[in-house]
């Protein structure tokens, strides 16, 4: 990983994400009801609908999106995933050696800000759970933006799956409720860490309207923009074409 000029933001979800791994999936499944493994799962195949021989997970953390794309391709493919928490990636590796995949991962300690691929390298490009850090408040998101174009070949697929703000009133109530008074402390009483589920409730409370964020990926320069709500709305997957040919990942609107 390249080091980070003197002149450069400091990043100061680094020391969160590096402290918040021994527990991070099971506070994860505890607060989504389990539902984040069938979101995840959902938004491998949306991955996969286009046939990446190439593919990306951002910012991969312990490695579940990977793992289950490797586990549903039924053909050769590459699969990379990067994160800048050493941590995150010990556990990362540790399930793909348990996986029947494993031959079809590897992990990379690296940065979004200057990923360390040539121009167009992959067909496709996922992240779950963890665009929400390069986008909320962050001063180097246009910067994470142009990396990520820059690495993404002509034609190839941008897939997020994020938290997203409800359309009802009532429910996004319940929601930033739900984040509040159950997420936030439910997190910190698990991990023992405050910072670090502060942040990630404040975020999600306040993160982008799926609407939002589409227009955010169109002003960063992706076309044919598409999004499916989840779970009322509290979730979406996004798909962003390099190009502009339409994804090809039905059920999207």
């Amino acid at each position: 990983m390249t080091a980070r000029h003197k002149s450069e933001p400091k990043k100061p979800l680094h020391k969160i994400f590096t402290a918040v791994p021994p527990r991070y999936d099971r506070v994860n499944h505890i607060i989504t009801l389990g539902l984040d493994s069938l979101w995840r799962r959902k938004t491998a195949r949306v991955c996969l609908s286009a046939k990446p021989v190439k593919m990306l997970d951002l910012c991969c953390g312990t490695g579940d999106l990977a793992i289950n794309i490797a586990g549903l391709a039924d053909y050769a493919l590459e699969i990379t995933g990067i994160d800048y928490s050493l941590p995150m990636l010990e556990i990362a590796n540790r399930k793909a050696e348990r996986s029947t995949s494993r031959e079809k991962i590897s992990f990379i300690h690296a940065d979004v800000a200057d990923l360390p691929f040539p121009d167009g390298y992959f067909d496709g490009i996922g992240i779950s759970f963890a665009f929400r850090n390069l986008t909320y408040k962050n001063p180097l998101t246009p910067r994470y933006l142009a990396e990520i174009l820059r690495v993404l070949g002509p034609n190839g697929l941008f897939i997020i799956v994020e938290s997203s703000q409800p359309r009802s009133r009532l429910i996004r109530k319940l929601f930033r409720f739900y984040l509040r008074w159950f997420v936030f402390p439910l997190g910190y009483l698990v991990s023992g860490n405050r910072p670090a589920y502060r942040y990630l409730t404040e975020s999600a409370a306040r993160f982008y309207t799926a609407e939002e964020l589409s227009k955010l990926l169109v002003k960063a320069g992706f076309r044919e923009v598409s999004f499916q709500r989840l779970f009322f709305g509290a979730t979406a997957i996004h798909v962003a074409t390099r190009s502009g040919v339409r994804p090809s990942a039905g059920g999207l609107c």
